[in-house]
């Protein structure tokens, strides 16, 4: 790959029409799936798609949507603060979050049938057609976390929780302010953003294909994470191996200390991206030493 600026042109475009048609043609499947069931018609139900299809950062290794199906009857709450449960107005439910997973199951088994639906620890796997790419149906309640203003009102942060069928943890998302943040970022670098996030992606599946080690490490959102948190002044360069390099090396020199990027957040910023993750800024490091080497900057 001696023109990098012509791979990268090519990596950094958007997903082609037919694969969106397929990634819609799988959420509005589901979407009819839930609302046929009689059970889920009568709870108050929201079907979307989430992750790296919907904010359009996707590339072709990405083989599967991610689907929330969200129930805002119920929520799991996490008090900040010193708040409590009567400060915020919280009673208790009846309705478990595995009554809901197993009523999406049975909604998905009567819809798509036994053979194309599979049951994972936190998702259903729908198994793709020629019509749909292969889906990922993430049941989850609805999460909020409540903290104090500095005027000491109360606020509210709304986001997904799942619990895995093995296990008691807790998986919270915040899928919106994802979306809405990249959005926002890609406006404000002149649609630069999203681009280098899809370079980063398919450089990362690059090197992998070709045995990196380093790179196997490194998820899809942890990369979009990693550019979220390089400066807006960096993008917009001349050429998109402008803007790789200076990303990389950006990123290269603030994970080389945890004192530096301790502070970075998910593009949500509403999580950190190196406390509490199953990846280290010692990984990122790496992973950006091989991916500069690779390509062969100075």
């Amino acid at each position: 790959m001696a023109n990098w600026e012509r791979t990268f042109e090519t990596w950094g475009q958007p997903p082609s029409q037919a694969e969106q048609e397929k990634c819609e043609n799988a959420e509005r499947a589901v979407k009819k799936a839930i609302a046929a069931n009689s059970v889920l018609a009568k709870r108050n139900v929201e079907v979307f798609a989430q992750g790296s299809y919907a904010n359009r950062t996707n590339v072709r290794q990405d083989s599967d949507v991610d689907i929330c199906v969200l129930c805002t009857d119920v929520c799991f709450t996490v008090l900040m603060d010193g708040l409590t449960d009567t400060d915020v107005g919280l009673t208790s439910h009846p309705y478990t979050y595995l009554q809901f997973k197993d009523e999406v199951q049975k909604a998905l088994v009567n819809y798509f049938g036994h053979a194309a639906v599979s049951r994972g620890n936190k998702a259903f796997d729908i198994h793709a057609n020629s019509y749909r790419i292969d889906a990922d149906v993430v049941p989850c309640f609805e999460h909020i976390r409540y903290f104090r203003w500095a005027d000491g009102s109360i606020g509210e942060n709304h986001g997904t929780e799942l619990r895995p069928d093995n296990d008691g943890r807790r998986v919270i998302n915040w899928p919106r302010q994802n979306y809405d943040n990249g959005v926002q970022k890609n406006s404000d670098t002149s649609r630069r953003f999203k681009s280098i996030v899809r370079i980063m992606k398919r450089l990362r599946n690059h090197m992998v294909d070709e045995g990196i080690a380093s790179a196997k490490v490194i998820p899809s959102f942890l990369n979009e994470c990693l550019v979220w948190n390089v400066p807006n002044d960096g993008f917009g360069h001349d050429t998109y191996t402008a803007d790789v390099q200076h990303t990389m090396a950006h990123l290269w020199n603030e994970t080389r200390s945890i004192d530096t990027c301790e502070k970075w957040g998910e593009i949500n910023e509403l999580k950190h991206l190196f406390c509490g993750q199953s990846w280290t800024h010692e990984q990122v490091n790496t992973f950006l030493q091989a991916a500069w080497d690779r390509i062969g900057f100075e």
